[in-house]
């Protein structure tokens, strides 16, 4: 195919570093590969490296074609995997997620895939923001609650709980609130959820706290309501030690909201490739135990 000529001989020369080094890595000859890179920049009318008896360094152009050029040849070659039924992992893996559950449960489950999948070459960006998966070039995300964007798919890998709970001191103080609507006359500890979700006969609620304190880690939210500080909503996991141990009492348990359903979010509209789809099958089957271990653990 004359469109792919010389690419993959530039990708492998700039990742290896020389001509030698990409001739090894391609199984050719060396004359091969100069002849290769010399036809793609006649194609392109650039140059794309320089080159001297010691060493091989990219021009500006070149620089900027490598990340595309090595992407696509990652997404051709694991096409061609998953239409023929390929099971190997490989290439480079993106994925985001928000902090707490990443760092809780998405982190280790990742970490013990890249163990098994030594071809893979993987980033996991935690961040509580909402990433643009086609226009950053992230591969997979991780996200909660309702999918707002057609033009993602996602495969529902768990769910996650919210509860709402505070120090027995604080209650003892201030008393338990009858309703949601009672919030207004409480304390509030806010995370990065700057609203608040219950199910009130039937029907959603959302209720906007007026924080006496706010911070955007649950882990300091939670340590604020077990200091007394006032009530929190967080995910089951961030609280169920303390519940579990007495340091903080659920509230408002007959108005909770039904469990948020977690999405592996993806754009590939057809085949999933093998690392992508290989991936959503452990996370579906590691996250689900992990979650329902904490939900027993609050309920307990």
């Amino acid at each position: 195919m004359r469109d792919w000529d010389g690419i993959e001989e530039f990708v492998a020369v700039a990742v290896t570093g020389s001509f030698q080094g990409a001739a090894r890595s391609l199984r050719v000859s060396t004359s091969h590969v100069s002849r290769a890179v010399q036809r793609l920049e006649s194609r392109l009318g650039l140059q794309v490296m320089l080159r001297t008896t010691r060493k091989v360094t990219l021009t500006e152009t070149g620089r900027s074609l490598l990340d595309p050029l090595r992407r696509l040849i990652q997404d051709r070659d694991e096409t061609m995997a998953a239409a023929s039924g390929g099971t190997i992992a490989s290439g480079e893996l993106r994925i985001t997620c928000s902090v707490g559950i990443g760092e809780r449960f998405i982190a280790p489950i990742v970490r013990d895939f890249a163990v098994e999948h030594p071809q893979l070459e993987i980033t996991l960006d935690l961040s509580n923001r909402l990433v643009d998966l086609v226009g950053e070039g992230y591969d997979l995300a991780i996200r909660t609650g309702n999918l707002v964007d057609s033009s993602l798919l996602g495969t529902r890998i768990g769910t996650r709980r919210l509860l709402v709970a505070a120090a027995p001191d604080y209650l003892e103080r201030r008393g338990s609130p009858p309703s949601p609507a009672q919030l207004a006359d409480h304390d509030c500890l806010v995370g990065t959820a700057t609203v608040w979700h219950f199910t009130v006969n039937g029907k959603d609620m959302v209720i906007h706290p007026r924080p006496r304190w706010r911070c955007n880690s649950g882990l300091a939210v939670t340590e604020a309501a077990v200091a007394g500080l006032g009530i929190c909503q967080l995910p089951a996991f961030y609280v169920s030690d303390a519940i579990a141990t007495g340091r903080l009492t659920p509230v408002l348990e007959p108005f909770r909201r039904a469990d948020e359903p977690i999405w592996a979010v993806h754009s590939q509209p057809r085949h999933l490739s093998p690392k992508v789809r290989l991936l959503i099958d452990r996370l579906r089957q590691d996250l689900g135990i992990a979650l329902k271990t904490e939900a027993a653990a609050s309920a307990a």
